[in-house]
Order: structure tokens, then sequence, then C-alpha cells
């Protein structure tokens, strides 16, 4: 085996692999490429056996809206892949957009046609969406309205394994809070009637592929008693707060990828 082969199989990619695209920076001898919008990575120049590590998050869904308590959104699908393997073409990296207000689905990410993270469901609502929550990467929280049962969305709508998120909290016949958007680590809160402003949205996934952890794809908390509910941060694919009186829109996904410097 040549030895610019060797080096790239033991070590990943190294030894010749060049590679463009995104917001480019270096941390603890990794290259990083970081897409905060949809666009291309090219590698001009790949060796037998390249490879890298990738992060995928799907956009956030949107809050869910009534005149009483809203469903959180779901979380964008979170996809983290190792030793990735690549050669040297033109792939694309499409971000998907955070869910829009009053129950609008997040939009799925992806990495060429190797890796992809499904967007995150809405949450349940009376404004222009389905009173249970959306099904998504990680599923939408139920509405909490008129004291009837309403299911969470589910989550992993891409099937994969380990799964990209879980499903959005429910709501029962008890229940007047809007339920929790599902996370990608946890399932969303189940709506309750003990006088919260809010319940919690499931839980995000740390994740330090860009040298510093950073914490990806938590569920939108649901809402009750006039929560304006909070939009999710940009580029994280947190989904939305649930909102009585105004809607939030779902953060916005992420891809980055890395490989030894």
């Amino acid at each position: 085996m040549p030895l610019g082969t060797f080096k790239a199989a033991l070590m990943g990619t190294a030894g010749g692999f060049e590679a463009t695209g995104g917001t480019e920076t270096t941390s603890g001898g990794y290259k990083i490429h970081t897409f905060t919008s949809t666009d291309d990575f090219i590698v001009s120049s790949a060796p037998d056996g390249s490879t890298v590590d990738v992060l995928v998050v799907a956009g956030g869904g949107g809050g869910g809206e009534n005149n009483f308590a809203g469903g959180g959104g779901g979380a964008g699908g979170f996809r983290y892949i190792t030793s990735q393997a690549v050669t040297a073409q033109t792939y694309a990296c499409t971000v998907g957009a955070g869910g829009a207000p009053y129950s609008g689905d997040g939009g799925a990410s992806s990495f060429g046609g190797l890796i992809a993270g499904t967007g995150g469901g809405a949450g349940g609502g009376t404004s222009g969406g389905a009173r249970t929550g959306n099904p998504g990467g990680s599923g939408g929280g139920a509405l909490g309205w008129d004291y009837s049962t309403y299911a969470g969305g589910a989550g992993n709508a891409g099937s994969y394994s380990p799964v990209e998120g879980y499903a959005g909290g429910s709501n029962t016949l008890a229940a007047g809070t809007g339920a929790g958007g599902g996370g990608s680590s946890a399932v969303g809160a189940d709506g309750v009637d003990d006088g919260s402003n809010y319940v919690a949205g499931g839980a995000g996934t740390s994740n330090s592929i860009n040298g510093s952890a950073v914490t990806y794809a938590a569920g939108g908390r649901g809402a009750k008693n006039g929560w304006n509910g909070i939009s999710g941060v940009a580029n994280t694919g947190n989904g939305a707060d649930g909102s009585k009186v105004s809607g939030a829109s779902g953060g916005s996904g992420i891809v980055i990828i890395r490989y030894l410097a």
C-alpha cells in the first residue's frame, strides 16, 4: 500500500486531502467546515480511504398557538456520523429552515446523498395546524385546549438507528397546558393542569465537533397562561415554544464537517 494511502486509512483523513466550503476553521488538529446555510462542500483531492465526521441537524418545528395553550415544536432530526467515506467530488450541504410560527414543520438538512435529518414536527395548535403534534425528526407536542385528549407527534420519522429524535408530549382529559416538543435525547413532557406557565420540551444533545460543546436539537416548551413563546435559536435545530398569543418559529439547522488537518 502506498504511504499516503496507508496514512489516510490509519488516521481517517489526512495526507493530501483537500476541501473547501462553508466557514473554515481549525481546532485540535482538525479542519472544520461549518454550513449555516445551504452550500457545497467541494472535495478536490481525496486519497483512498478518506473519511470525515459529519454533524447534520435539521430545522426545528414551529410552535403551536391558540387562545389557550399551544404545543411546543419538535426538534430537528440530529445525526452525527463518524468516519463517513468521501471521494473527490462536490457534496451539497442542505441546511433546513426552522418551521414557521403557527404550526410549520422544520426543513430537512443533509450532507450530499449520504446523511440526512428530518425537520422537526410542528406543535399542536388551532391557528393553521393540527391539534395533535406533527411527526418529524422529533415530534411536536399536542396543544392543551377544551380538556380533550390530543397525541404528540411521533419522532424519528427517518427510521434511523440510532434515532434522530423522540416523540412530542401528549395531553389527556385532565391537562390544560400545551405539551412539550420532542428533543433529540428525550420525549417532550406531557401537558399538565397545575397552573404552570409552560412544560419542558425534550432534551437536546451536546456535541463538540466544532471544538467546543454545543447543545443541538432541543424540543420547544408547551405553553399556558398567556405565554408568548420563544423562537428556536438559529442553527441549533431547536423547536419553538408553544404560545397563547404570538407564534414562535423553529431554529434553523446546521451541517458541520471535520477531518484531520
